[in-house]
């Protein structure tokens, strides 16, 4: 028997399937690339759908010893944690056209559109518990809201002593800052933002390192995945969030179904038979946890009526 080719078979000669390798390693980078979380959290690796994992959270102490003293011995504080894939899973219709693409071709053509789908449902429900699989309590706004660490922009009179508040409140908890993340449009604040002195608070993009505010990276999400009505911005200390995924990305294609989470310009499901069309379903394994209640702020928006 031959063997599967992407590059020479039809997409509608393969309607099921993984997405070819090549094409499927660079759906994967785009997708960590456009995700907040995968930017910023702490990767497991997982073999199976679920990972027990253990983690320091309290560190051994010191002691002063004199000469010829024994020294006293403590103990560090090692918790376990465990980690469970879910299946992200993504629809997308397509015109008939695509199905005398190759395999290959067509993935090659489709990799941004489902990147972008699939990093736009992680971060709703890492950040925000938005139509999340992972359970209640375990998003990084739900964390801020239960520590109750939030600043509301405005309130200190300039960005830079709220920015400085939202980290004192993740300092509080003994844990550090190592990144941000916010909307590509709330850069315009934070271009503008100066310390006591007039230093800029913000360094852009550029010569392919990430945006710097406070001298620490900026993971920008996709506005359909953040929330601005309950942040502007959050900061965190990024390894108490950690994420995995499992498997490659597979598919599935059909010609004759209904597709009934969109609709066309009268409001009807869209009918793929009638309409000549074929939906493509895509899906990958993703689980996310966070593991400390206080290791994460907000600058929430300015409520001032």
């Amino acid at each position: 028997m031959p063997t599967f080719n992407p590059d020479n078979v039809l997409l509608q000669d393969a309607v099921t399937g993984e997405v070819p390798s090549e094409q499927g390693s660079l759906m994967l980078k785009d997708f960590m690339t456009q995700a907040a979380i995968t930017q910023l959290a702490k990767y497991e690796p997982m073999s199976k759908p679920v990972k027990k994992f253990t983690y320091l959270a309290d560190g051994p102490g010191a002691y002063w010893v004199g000469e010829g003293e024994r020294i006293q011995t403590s103990k560090a504080t090692w918790l376990e944690a465990e980690m469970k894939t879910k299946k992200l899973g993504v629809i997308i219709p397509v015109s008939k056209e695509f199905l005398r693409y190759t395999v290959s071709d067509f993935f090659a053509q489709m990799r941004p559109a489902i990147a972008e789908a699939f990093a736009i449902k992680f971060d709703q429900a890492a950040l925000y518990g938005t139509g999340s699989p992972f359970g209640s309590g375990v998003s990084v706004f739900e964390k801020i809201q239960a520590s109750g660490n939030t600043v509301e922009l405005n309130s200190l009179g300039n960005l830079y002593d709220e920015l400085n508040s939202v980290m004192a409140l993740v300092e509080d908890g003994d844990k550090d800052v190592d990144g941000f993340t916010t909307v590509r449009k709330f850069r315009k604040n934070l271009r503008g933002a100066k310390d006591v002195n007039g230093n800029l608070l913000f360094n852009d993009a550029n010569g392919g390192a990430a945006s710097q505010l406070l001298g620490l990276p900026v993971g920008y999400v996709n506005s359909k995945s953040f929330d601005s009505s309950k942040a502007e911005l959050l900061a965190g200390d990024w390894d108490y969030a950690r994420y995995g995924i499992l498997q490659n990305i597979e598919y599935k294609i059909s010609e004759d179904a209904t597709i009934s989470t969109i609709q066309d310009e009268l409001g009807n499901d869209i009918n793929l038979f009638e309409r000549d069309m074929f939906a493509l379903r895509a899906t990958m394994h993703v689980g996310f946890m966070t593991l400390a209640d206080d290791a994460f702020a907000a600058l929430t928006p300015d409520v001032t009526p």
